[in-house]
């Protein structure tokens, strides 16, 4: 029986890089089925896009059938867009990659190729990722800002996400099974790729340029995308507060200590307004900070407990409305 790859492409406000994007994954898809009669579809997933997107979408499904797509009701994010079209993956391997052709489709091939290498009919590795190997086009802050992100990740968490992952990756149908199989709603999927495990085999590729249209992530949404990373797979912020809580009390005590010894022994009076008003100001930062965290997880715990759904199709090639 033949088998199928299912390419997810989420798409938000994509209309001008969408007719470049199916012309240069095209001649892949026949070099896949020729070569290594591997069977493909493309899934996109619109994540609300203002633009014409979603016409464009409607276009190629009536060109060719295997060219599905699902339109949300609203921009509900990336990582949103990554689980639907994990949860409507039809064949046998998906892979992920973006829309804007920084994920050089001409790599599939040879994904599919390592993904399948080994003994075994299912091969050695159950997913194969790609990570930036050449980050010249970023700029010093982006670039640096990366490494220096996932560098702290693996230490706070229990993690190992290699520098530079994307989330360019193919992957066997157990795997995303065990991926969709995780109900939380607040999800960081690099993490969640590395968490359920499974055999990974890491290749490096230099990222293509951009032939149209504008990057949706700022510098802003990256720093946010960051600290919602760390928080969904680390509890070393509460702990720091934790420790920090500790040495403040143990300080404070030698302070104390100290100022009663030398009033006592030496009649020195006691540093007066000054001392006072800079410690105070010092322990209630600290005091906001530690409550802003702990404020953070509280916030993540109150989504999970209100159990909205992650998504909401709006309409897509198979005439579904659902809730997800």
């Amino acid at each position: 029986m033949q088998k199928l790859l299912t390419i997810i492409v989420p798409c938000f406000n994509e209309q001008e890089v969408l007719p470049l994007f199916l012309e240069a994954v095209e001649p892949v898809r026949n070099e896949l089925e020729t070569k290594h009669g591997l069977s493909t579809e493309l899934l996109f997933i619109d994540d609300g896009s203002v633009d014409g997107t979603l016409e464009l979408l409607r276009e190629f499904h009536e060109k060719d059938e295997s060219n599905r797509y699902i339109s949300f009701s609203k921009n509900f994010g990336k990582e949103a867009a990554i689980l639907a079209g994990l949860k409507n993956v039809k064949g046998d391997y998906a892979v992920l990659m973006d829309a804007d052709l920084q994920h050089p489709p001409k790599l599939l091939t040879q994904m599919y190729s390592e993904l399948t290498a080994g003994p075994g009919s299912g091969g050695s590795y159950d997913s194969v990722a790609m990570y930036r190997d050449d980050r010249k086009r970023e700029g010093f802050f982006r670039r640096h800002f990366s490494s220096m992100f996932f560098k702290i990740m693996n230490k706070m968490s229990k993690l190992n996400i290699v520098n530079g992952a994307t989330d360019f990756r193919m992957m066997n149908r157990p795997m995303i099974n065990a991926i969709v199989s995780m109900p939380e709603t607040n999800r960081f999927s690099k993490g969640i790729f590395n968490w359920v495990g499974f055999n990974t085999k890491w290749l490096p590729f230099e990222t293509g340029e951009r032939p149209a249209g504008k990057s949706k992530w700022s510098s802003g949404k990256l720093i946010s995308y960051s600290f919602d990373a760390i928080l969904s797979f680390s509890e070393v912020p509460l702990k720091l507060c934790s420790w920090l809580g500790i040495i403040f009390c143990l300080v404070s005590f030698i302070v104390g200590l100290v100022h009663f010894v030398k009033t006592l022994i030496f009649g020195d009076p006691v540093a007066g307004f000054p001392t006072l008003y800079l410690m105070m100001l010092l322990l209630g930062g600290i005091i906001l900070l530690f409550l802003g965290i702990m404020g953070q997880y509280l916030a993540r715990i109150y989504l999970e407990i209100k159990q909205r759904p992650v998504y909401i199709i709006k309409e897509s090639n198979e005439e579904t409305n659902l809730i997800k």
